[in-house]
């Protein structure tokens, strides 16, 4: 699966022991349909893998998102997508979009 474009991860754990995925991007507004189309693809691997999983963490939910866009300053387009997980299902999310360089 090629890696993406336009979206950044950074990843952070919670005090409930949940993994914390926030992707963002900020571009012009002839990009953001290509971003808009990048998260579409993410979103669509999270519900192929846990297909029944989507719904809140405190509900029993394997995977939650929560998704933002907006308009900035100078025509700039954000994008701020966050999806909350066990530990092995945002690895395996990074390891299919996010992977590492390790040369």
């Amino acid at each position: 699966m090629p890696t993406l474009r336009y979206l950044t991860a950074d990843t952070a754990l919670t005090l409930d022991g949940d993994t914390v995925l926030e992707a963002a991007a900020s571009t012009r507004e002839a990009e953001h349909a290509a971003v808009r189309a990048e998260v579409a693809r993410v979103l669509a691997w999270c519900h192929a893998q846990q297909p029944q999983g989507h719904g809140p963490r405190d509900e029993g939910g394997r995977w939650h998102h929560d998704l933002h866009t907006g308009t900035e300053p100078g025509g700039w387009h954000s994008v701020h997508l966050t999806i909350t997980g066990d530990p092995g299902f945002i690895e395996a999310l990074l390891q299919a979009f996010f992977p590492t360089d390790t040369d």
